[in-house]
Formats: structure tokens, sequence, C-alpha cells
């Protein structure tokens, strides 16, 4: 059944202001129980935690919401030709292949 737009417009802010002011205060209560200890920062109040929640947003996550597939347009779509092309396969060539990535992946001074 399809929400009714108007009524989420309307209770959109009863949802996230709070969620926003919980989570300021999370930030708050983590950033002085490790950090002072840990770094010798100082200590800092909801304000400065809401503005450090807010600053980190846009910086690292942006305004835009959830984008659900953030790879490169070159990798979308590429496992299911992985797939085919490992079907594909004859049981000599997959351990070929195999051993081979052993070789590409080994660490170095790795026998």
């Amino acid at each position: 059944m399809p929400r009714n737009r108007r009524k989420i417009f309307f209770d959109f802010p009863f949802f996230i202001i709070p969620i926003t002011l919980l989570v300021g205060l999370i930030v708050m209560l983590l950033w002085n129980a490790v950090l002072p200890d840990a770094i010798h920062a100082s200590r800092i109040n909801y304000g400065q935690a809401l503005g450090l929640l807010i600053l980190c947003r846009i910086l690292f996550g942006s305004f835009r919401g959830r984008m659900r597939d953030r790879r490169p347009e070159m990798w979308r779509g590429r496992g299911q030709e992985w797939r085919e092309k490992w079907k594909n396969m004859s049981d000599e060539e997959r351990v070929k292949f195999r051993e081979e990535w052993r070789q590409r992946c080994r660490r170095p001074g790795q026998e």
C-alpha cells in the first residue's frame, strides 16, 4: 500500500530531528569518553558535537542520501561476465586460473 506523500512530508521532521539530536549526544559522549584520554583532545559540548556531526556529514557523506551502487561505471555488471566465464571453463582451466591468481596474490618472499 503506497504511503501518502503529504503525510510523509509532515512526519519527516518528527523522526529526523530527534534522531539527529540523539546522534549528536552520542557523538559528544563518545568523544568525551575516548579522545581526551587517548590523544589529549579537549572535551566538547553538545553544540560542538552537533557541528562536528554536520561537518562530517558534509565532508564524507553529503546530503544526497544513499546511493545504491557507488561503484565506478566500468565495474557495474561485471560479476555476471565472470560467472559465465567460470561456468564455461574446463576443470583444467579452473585449476590453472586458481594457480595463476595464487602466484599473483602471494606476498613477496612467500614460497
